[in-house]
């Protein structure tokens, strides 16, 4: 099928593999394709743009600690769909003392969603995303020649292999000139797509081209919450868009395939609808952690007022599992101090002892957790 003045999607190369000849689908050029979507898709994103919003105007007072709560909750459901699943305690310690294993993973998972929002503004470029792509399998099982870079291979989804797989991406030779496109597209602001229609356009090109050997999954949610950043409908936040996709993973599947076939209206309505979900759990967070907060000062309310303790209280937000030395660097204090802040909440149940092992040379830190605030986020 050749991309014609229909404008088709795409088209179906025969390519060898092991000696067989299978069918492996190049998706047409994003610049070549004309999204003339439905009043009822437009409307849909324009909701999900609009939910969105709103909740970056929810965040108003202490915005920063909340976007970090969102932005690892992001990370951990994004991973999670992949299969990761790991303490949350393991990770956050993982992503302080550059651990390994899938704790170590996962937090690499959280480097590279922060680094893209870092730098939602500037031009992406392949060079961007084989950096990504090499922080994101630093403690993968891919060989080392492909890491941080394109894949040499013929890939597939699903199945065991290309015979019997649920979808065969484009053979090798077509990934630079489809990801070049796909970045021409990513780093433009077309005028008949909204921000979170032009989110899922992008993620769903990304998985049809399915550009590298391993992570193309976590990748294309990565330039989601890239997309929503510079298009400026999160510009302070993020909004656990993965979260809504685990729910229902079967539509998410359901739609990237029609998309891939041409019908792109059911897959960006699906993704608009897994915004406004997302906006709808965004808020649900806020209420607990305020909540949370609130129960916090409630539970403090003997100690003196200028306990560290007290003090130490607005960031576990933020820094949900510390050390005495983190404490001691976010609040500008001793180590003791910091220990005894930490101990005096663990005396209220505000915090308590976790038994996770760092990385390293030295003794092991003990580290304690804000584990309501950890659990904010689930269902």
């Amino acid at each position: 099928m050749d991309l014609d003045s229909e404008g088709l999607p795409g088209r179906e190369d025969e390519v060898e593999w092991n000696g067989r000849l299978v069918r492996a689908w190049v998706p047409a050029l994003l610049g070549e394709r004309r999204f003339e979507l439905s009043g009822s898709t437009i409307r849909a994103g324009e909701r999900a743009c609009a939910a969105l919003r709103l909740c970056e105007l929810r965040m108003q007072d202490h915005w920063e600690p909340m976007a970090r709560l969102l932005l690892r909750n992001e990370a951990m459901a994004s991973s999670g769909i992949e299969g990761l699943r790991e303490p949350i305690e393991s990770v956050l310690v993982a992503a302080r003392t550059g651990g390994g294993g899938n704790a170590g993973w996962v937090a690499d998972n959280l480097v590279v969603i922060d680094r893209a929002l870092d730098t939602a503004h500037e031009p992406l470029t392949v060079a961007t995303l084989h950096n990504w792509h090499r922080q994101l399998m630093r403690h993968g099982m891919l060989p080392s020649e492909m890491v941080g870079t394109f894949r040499p291979a013929l890939g597939w989804v699903g199945g065991t292999s290309p015979l019997n797989a649920a979808y065969v991406p484009p053979p090798p030779s077509e990934i630079p000139r489809l990801t070049d496109d796909l970045i021409a597209f990513s780093n433009g602001e077309p005028e008949h797509l909204d921000p979170v229609s032009h989110a899922a356009v992008i993620h769903a090109q990304f998985e049809a081209i399915h550009p590298y050997g391993d992570g193309n999954g976590r990748l294309g949610r990565v330039l989601v919450s890239r997309t929503l950043r510079r298009r400026g409908v999160t510009p302070r936040s993020t909004v656990p868009i993965s979260m809504a996709v685990a729910r229902d993973h079967g539509g998410y599947l359901a739609g990237l395939h029609l998309f891939e076939q041409g019908t792109p209206d059911p897959w960006i309505t699906w993704f608009a609808e897994a915004a406004v979900k997302a906006a709808l759990t965004t808020d649900q967070i806020y209420d607990r952690i305020r909540a949370l907060i609130a129960q916090w000062e409630q539970a403090i309310s003997g100690f003196r007022a200028d306990h560290t303790a007290r003090d130490l209280l607005a960031h576990l937000p933020a820094h949900p599992v510390l050390s005495a030395a983190d404490v001691a660097g976010l609040l500008g204090v001793s180590e003791r101090s910091g220990r005894g802040a930490l101990t005096a909440l663990a005396s209220r149940g505000v915090v308590s002892r976790v038994d996770v092992e760092s990385t390293g040379s030295g003794r092991n830190r003990h580290w304690f957790a804000a584990t309501e605030a950890l659990n904010a986020w689930s269902p």
